[in-house]
């Protein structure tokens, strides 16, 4: 990942699942423009790691933002929780995946408890 773009976001649930906002315009930084996903949804198909590791996944538009969608299975493997604030380094994938759309979840257990045993840390 030498050419890969690194930041810093707080990981959000959103109604699709949780993402990190990306700091940038993904065909403005990359100079490619956004493809087609799954019905409907455009966006641009990325390696990159998440506190360390790996995955493949999409930046996608909403809200005037761009988003980097993390699965749930990402964070099992590196041990985040919505609210946690992570490192992300992406890239443009070079590999031919194909994506499937993300199914509209509800937040798991885990994710509530964990949202909550954080807020009550913080006060």
């Amino acid at each position: 990942m030498g050419s890969a773009h690194r930041f810093e976001g707080e990981l959000v649930l959103g109604h699709k699942g949780a993402a990190v906002e990306v700091p940038f315009d993904p065909a403005e930084r990359w100079g490619i423009a956004a493809q087609p996903l799954w019905h409907g949804r455009r966006g641009h198909v990325v390696d990159g790691r998440l506190n360390g590791k790996p995955f493949t996944s999409s930046v996608v538009p909403r809200m005037k933002r761009f988003w980097v969608l993390v699965d749930e299975k990402l964070m099992n493997a590196a041990n985040v929780a919505v609210g946690d604030i992570v490192e992300v380094a992406i890239e443009p994938s070079q590999s031919a995946v194909k994506l499937e759309a993300p199914k509209r979840t509800l937040p798991t257990a885990r994710m509530v408890r964990e949202r909550v045993n954080r807020a009550k840390r913080k006060r």
